[in-house]
């Protein structure tokens, strides 16, 4: 498993440990995690949650009137060391 990923499934398990479930899933260029967030939580609860997330490298919050509110955090894979890591516009 990458290092996302290894991070990821961390964030899931701590997020586990606060009450929520969480679900992890590997992309071409990061691993997500994803939970669902009850309207009951907690101030405190939610500061908790904050602090995980705030492992990763980007974290949200979606909230819909249909699924309610799903918090979300996302962790890069490692960019390449070597190869094109420039992308097209640098290609010579």
């Amino acid at each position: 498993m990458p290092a996302s990923g290894v991070r990821a499934v961390a964030i899931a398990a701590r997020l586990s440990d606060l009450g929520l479930l969480a679900r992890v899933e590997e992309h071409d260029r990061s691993t997500s995690v994803e939970a669902e967030v009850p309207e009951s939580l907690s101030a405190d609860l939610w500061r908790e949650v904050l602090e995980v997330v705030a492992e990763a490298d980007h974290f949200g919050l979606l909230v819909t009137s249909m699924n309610g509110r799903t918090l979300w955090a996302v962790v890069r894979k490692a960019v390449p060391t070597t190869g094109d890591v420039g992308g097209p516009s640098h290609q010579r």
